[in-house]
């Protein structure tokens, strides 16, 4: 027996020496005599065995999901192209149906063609809602709102003015509405105020509202938008200037955005004769407007609540530096959510764009950064989250935000965030930190980006 004994021990030896002390103790070895009297060892081990089916099961569904996930990317993709060329066909539209109401020379095929592209933008809809298999009010409302005007128009037995007017106000909601769809596919809701990002990651397709509140092409210099710094009463109201030079005299108010689009305005203010302006990068901010007063060159403001007047002379501010697509843009006027700026080159900068950090009560200049961007060689700058963004031509069609100056920490950053342009050149570009909108004077046009953030 002993003999025995010692002939098993080199072969249990070996396993056993592994086993943790303690597992000796909680039941996962046991000892028994065998029937010739040998002394025998029993081990149980965990099960260790590697699930090798379900890690193989798991990789088909990971990759099942990859391609749904692939197949509903490209649907996104097609009806953020479909949507945006069916707003550019309801553009089409409204410029249509304008030109019926001031003409009597229409007949009765303009209005079976109204019908015909009416039923498409129904198509499309429904296209939209059964690919993204979804119940939103926002297509729906959408649908209604096309079966209201097949209805309208099918109803016009008359081709008066007035009736074709109700055709121009029912086509300008199904614009906003279009835009607003547009919007939620390409870009999530705006977290306004928010300035934890690092910043702009890209901006959307150019929105054309439409031609400048004059329909003027000749209207090429100006600037449109909203208070950065509202009022209560004012948060929804709208304003434009434009002219054929650079000379800026009369600001237009629109109450709403529906206004804005029917050219309805709530009135006008017109600069005195000593305080008119020069350049067309200008803000309104806190019902104040902040433009470049022409003479003495200066930074002037006008109270639209008491329609009283300031100006102050920047000291290095230089008239011998401009954007690149016009002249005249001297200073550039900037709100956002860190507060009013205003930027501009000096000869001690060389031609390089200035920082200026406006005082809003005592109207001075808190501080000043100095930038690697060269205004001359840039199109345009604006201020988003205490964030300086340079802007340039890529080509005829294309802009590129180039460049990046962080006035908290002096960092500054190369870029290439390209963006579409609907013309070539243009003359103002505010961002406005109450929607995160890119508001764009595009050659006479009314245009606008949806801003999107690298959010951390």
């Amino acid at each position: 027996m002993l003999s025995t004994l010692l002939l098993l021990l080199p072969v249990i030896s070996p396993t056993l020496a592994w086993i943790p002390a303690e597992d000796w103790e909680s039941g996962n070895v046991t000892s028994s005599v065998g029937v010739l009297g040998e002394c025998l060892c029993h081990v149980y081990l965990p099960d260790t065995t590697f699930p090798a089916d379900r890690l193989q099961h798991m990789q088909e569904v990971s990759k099942d999901l990859i391609q749904e996930v692939q197949i509903q990317m490209n649907k996104i993709s097609t009806y953020e192209e479909k949507l945006e060329s069916y707003s550019g066909e309801l553009k089409d539209l409204l410029d249509r149906v304008a030109i019926l109401g001031s003409s009597a020379d229409y007949v009765k095929l303009d209005f079976e063609l109204l019908r015909i592209e009416l039923r498409e933008f129904e198509s499309l809809v429904s296209q939209l809602k059964d690919s993204f298999n979804s119940s939103s009010p926002m297509f729906d409302s959408l649908y209604t709102e096309i079966r209201n005007m097949t209805l309208i128009v099918n109803q016009l037995e008359s081709y008066d003015k007035s009736n074709l007017e109700v055709i121009r106000i029912e086509f300008i909601k199904l614009q906003k509405k279009l835009e607003e769809c547009q919007k939620d596919q390409e870009f999530s809701k705006p977290d306004i105020g928010n300035c934890n990002h690092a910043g702009i990651m890209r901006l959307s397709k150019p929105v054309v509202v439409q031609l400048n509140s004059h329909l003027q092409t000749g209207y090429i210099y100006g600037g449109w938008g909203k208070d950065s710094k509202p009022v209560k009463g004012s948060e929804s109201m709208y304003f434009y200037s434009g002219y054929s030079s650079t000379y800026t005299t009369r600001f237009y108010f629109y109450s709403d955005y529906k206004h804005l689009l029917l050219v309805k305005s709530s009135g006008y203010i017109e600069f005195p004769v000593s305080y008119r302006g020069y350049g067309n990068n200008y803000v309104v901010y806190g019902n104040s407007i902040y433009y470049p007063r022409k003479s003495p060159f200066s930074m002037a403001k006008f109270n639209l609540t008491s329609g009283g007047c300031d100006s102050r002379v920047i000291p290095s501010a230089s008239t011998a530096f401009s954007y690149s697509y016009s002249s005249s843009q001297y200073l550039d006027f900037a709100a956002d959510e860190k507060g009013l700026w205003v930027m501009y080159a000096s000869e001690e900068s060389k031609g390089k764009i200035a920082v200026a950090k406006i005082d809003e009560k005592g109207f001075g200049i808190e501080k000043v950064w100095n930038t690697a961007a060269y205004k001359q060689m840039t199109g345009n700058a604006f201020m988003a989250c205490g964030v300086m963004y340079a802007t340039r031509a890529v080509d005829m069609n294309t802009e590129e935000i180039y460049y990046s100056f962080d006035t908290r920490n002096g960092e500054e950053k190369n870029l290439s965030i390209r963006f579409p342009k609907f013309q070539e050149t243009y003359s103002s570009l505010d961002y406005n930190p109450t929607d995160q909108l890119l508001y764009m004077y595009n050659n006479g046009y009314y245009v606008s980006y949806y801003v999107k953030f690298n959010m951390v």
